[in-house]
């Protein structure tokens, strides 16, 4: 087991392995005197992994409730969010108590979004079992469901006592949703370190707790120096504006991993048709994108991308903020006003 501490408002240990499902009882029971939780997951997680977990607490003397929820992004939604809210209120679970989040980014989201607001703050603990959530969405506290309107528009930072990454699961993963992973995996390289980049895109075949760990490194050292993205964090935003624009026209057919993926993509040639990025770096995330079987061109015409885009958290007012690469290895943001999207967006396409 390697472990990674993250110090933001609150410090946690972010622990990597095989077997630490069956681990998760001694683990949790380091961290807390609670002894009753209620553990959230989904219709394709549960089935799979759930009894796992709950005999484990179990051993370890905890009382365990389990909600499950529908599978899928179309349920990360108001009505999810509460009823996971009301059997949390049903069961009597207090201030004491906590929740623990198995499965997904969709779980890890509404389920820390649940322990946030349930009696103004419960604690949680991640257990992500995608490559995905573990490498980006498990840690950093940022919880959230999405509304019509867009993405991940209702949420709160609620940083978990601890995130516990058992990388055995991510053996049942398809590859599709495995790739989803690779997205974000590489977005970490590019837009802070070019030698984690030049590992993952050199033929080597990295192991994929080494991934996770340095994913998460990356992200906590963002997380420790700007917890509530007001400066450096927006930059974990590459490919996420036009991404996430991506996904909510598709009706979130387009998953969220293949979406930043291409998101990227678009970043890369505006970037560098508008003069922000220097040449060649479109032709080297292209090739990325392509080594791990990740989408490079966008279904969906510039008026679509920036009518969608124009709904996501991330503006401000009249203007949006967008990521862009000065380097493989380094990146900044830029802020444009609504035209300035606009003439983004044409040119990415």
């Amino acid at each position: 087991m390697q472990t990674v501490m993250v110090n933001a408002s609150a410090s946690y240990p972010v622990h990597i392995g095989e077997g630490l499902l069956d681990r998760a009882g001694e683990l949790i029971a380091d961290i807390t005197k609670s002894r009753r939780c209620a553990i959230v997951t989904d219709s394709s997680v549960g089935p799979l992994y759930g009894g796992r977990v709950r005999d484990s607490l179990e051993k370890a003397g905890f009382a365990c409730l389990v909600y499950t929820f529908p599978a899928g992004e179309q349920n990360k939604n108001l009505s999810t969010y509460g009823n996971i809210l009301e059997f949390l209120a049903q069961n009597k679970l207090t201030r004491s108590d906590f929740v623990i989040a198995l499965g997904g980014g969709v779980t890890g989201d509404m389920a820390g979004f649940a322990a946030a607001t349930y009696q103004r703050g419960v604690d949680y603990i991640q257990v992500p079992t995608t490559f995905l959530a573990a490498s980006d969405s498990s840690v950093g506290g940022k919880t959230a469901v999405d509304l019509e309107a867009g993405k991940n528009l209702v949420g709160a930072f609620h940083q978990p006592k601890m995130v516990l990454c058992d990388t055995d699961t991510f053996r049942t993963l398809p590859g599709d949703t495995f790739a989803d992973g690779m997205a974000e995996t590489l977005k970490h390289g590019l837009i802070a370190d070019a030698d984690f980049f030049e590992t993952l895109t050199d033929g080597a075949n990295p192991p994929v707790d080494m991934m996770v760990r340095k994913n998460v490194e990356i992200k906590s050292a963002v997380v420790r120096e700007d917890e509530f993205e007001r400066g450096t964090r927006k930059l974990l935003n590459f490919g996420h504006t036009l991404g996430h624009a991506i996904e909510k026209i598709s009706g979130f057919s387009v998953t969220h991993g293949h979406a930043v993926a291409i998101g990227m993509v678009l970043a890369c040639r505006a970037a560098e048709r508008l003069g922000y990025s220097p040449a060649g770096t479109l032709e080297r995330v292209v090739r990325a994108n392509e080594m791990y079987r990740l989408p490079t061109e966008c279904p969906y015409t510039a008026e679509q991308v920036y009518d969608a885009a124009t709904g996501d958290k991330k503006r401000d007012g009249g203007s949006i903020d967008v990521v862009v690469l000065e380097r493989v290895g380094q990146a900044r943001t830029v802020r444009l006003d609504m035209e300035g999207l606009r003439t983004f967006v044409e040119a990415a396409l």
